[in-house]
């Protein structure tokens, strides 16, 4: 279950909201604003930098690094079918959100979105690193009525509604990395974790976790590479042509529903040669990594149940999972 919220948090939130459009503001003007003690505000952006929100402080006041485009559910509801939208300050994970969460009717989707996530986690439990204001947290939770077709090839799906919305909004140069990276140039732009509860005969509850970097600050990027992670965000890609994150948050919503339909329908047979004109390991030198055997050979696309083709010296084996990096040379 979810942390007991800090009943400090809504003036915490009020506080971020009123630095977002990354101007100065005094601390005299912040406490009328916000109807407290100017030492209560110094308390509160103390407790924010220790929740990990960069306010910088000089004789003007205080300001957030950047303009920050924060969460409106309003804003971003506006045309989609969803049945809710959760918009939240802090949380631990959003996927986690939604487990406790869930949507409760078939073809029925609830969305949540944290502005502070600080336990968002990648494929193989790996820390999700998103500074507050750097990029996009969100999750999507969806009722299959029963199992679609080719359940497994979900994560596909995925990546081909956010390469939609991605090349629609201007990103033209990106692709998928199989099973649920999206890069640019090689470098990762966003992930996907997806988690389901069901049984093979029943309803299945889907939460497809989605993280994208939309303006990392320099500090993360060194703290990535340290991790042998090369990155990008859509601040480096598209520069002033970026949109905000409430209009991302849109677009990506909108494709993955239109995809979702169609894949509780037909599974991963629409979309399969659309990931592949966007596979960026295709005919790419690769090593699988399973566990501690690792196998080399030439990528050769995907089935229709979302493996992952691979030419060896011992002929085309397809992999269900597994880390898949480019050979030394190719990167």
């Amino acid at each position: 279950m979810n942390a007991k919220p800090d009943v400090d948090t809504p003036r915490r939130e009020q506080l971020v909201k009123l630095l977002a459009d990354g101007s100065f503001h005094s601390g005299e003007r912040l406490a009328a604003q916000l109807s407290i003690t100017r030492a209560a505000v110094w308390k509160a952006i103390q407790a924010l930098r220790e929740m990990g929100v960069d306010i910088e402080s000089q004789h003007q006041g205080y300001r957030l690094p950047h303009a920050v485009d924060m969460y409106d559910a309003e804003r971003i509801g506006t045309g989609l079918s969803l049945h809710r939208i959760d918009v939240l300050f802090t949380v631990d994970s959003t996927n986690r959100y939604l487990t406790d969460h869930p949507a409760t009717h078939a073809g029925q989707a609830v969305l949540c979105l944290a502005e502070l996530q600080q336990s968002g986690r990648g494929r193989r439990g790996r820390q999700w690193l998103a500074p507050f204001g750097s990029g996009i947290c969100m999750s999507l939770g969806w009722l299959f009525d029963s199992m679609p077709p080719t359940f497994s090839a979900l994560s596909l799906a995925v990546g081909v509604a956010l390469t939609r919305a991605l090349r629609e909004l201007g990103a033209h140069e990106v692709g998928l990395k199989w099973p649920n990276d999206v890069l640019w140039r090689g470098r990762k732009l966003a992930g996907v974790l997806i988690e389901m509860r069901g049984e093979p005969d029943g309803p299945a509850h889907v939460i497809i976790g989605i993280g994208v970097n939309v303006h990392l600050p320099e500090s993360s990027r060194q703290t990535l590479a340290e991790q042998q992670a090369v990155v990008t965000d859509l601040q480096e890609m598209l520069g002033e042509q970026c949109p905000g994150r409430n209009a991302l948050v849109t677009a990506f919503a909108a494709h993955l529903l239109e995809v979702l339909q169609r894949f509780a329908r037909e599974g991963f047979a629409p979309f399969i040669e659309e990931w592949q004109r966007y596979d960026a390991l295709r005919d790419a030198s690769v090593r699988v990594l399973q566990g501690e055997r690792t196998l080399e050979g030439v990528a050769r696309g995907v089935t229709n149940d979302g493996s992952l083709l691979v030419e060896t010296r011992d002929g085309l084996q397809s992999f269900v999972s597994g880390e898949v990096s480019l050979r030394a040379g190719q990167q």
